[in-house]
């Protein structure tokens, strides 16, 4: 064998296992299932804690649902956030289980985060 073809080998077995490798090195799509052994605390969840820093990540900061957004919900209040609630289109909503999911466009919001929601909202939506 020449030194060419020895090269080539090393070459094409360097690919293979990078391949290998990179193919199967990270199975998780999301930080949820990356971390998945970390608690979820439900408990206690509070709108001014919990609650509105997801809505400002996730529902706010894109301009969606901000005083005049033509979706016509204005969650930078919480009296805003409370109308979508008592009417029942939250939960449906971030569940992706209702007629409009959210965010629009975007990613299902991660497990923990509903679950957040949900306990905050089964509790009555307290303004906490």
């Amino acid at each position: 064998m020449n030194m060419m073809n020895i090269r080539t080998i090393w070459i094409a077995a360097f690919i293979g296992v990078a391949g290998i490798t990179l193919g199967t090195g990270c199975s998780k799509d999301n930080a949820q299932d990356l971390f998945q052994d970390e608690e979820c605390d439900t408990n206690q969840v509070t709108y001014s804690g919990a609650i509105l820093p997801i809505i400002q990540a996730k529902c706010a900061v894109s301009g969606c649902h901000v005083n005049g957004s033509s979706s016509g919900h204005d969650f930078t209040t919480y009296d805003g956030l409370l109308a979508v609630v008592q009417n029942g289109k939250l939960l449906p909503a971030i569940n992706h289980t209702g007629p409009a999911p959210m965010p629009q466009n975007a990613p299902k919001l991660d497990d923990c985060t509903i679950a957040k929601i949900t306990a905050w909202v089964n509790n009555g939506a307290p303004d906490n």
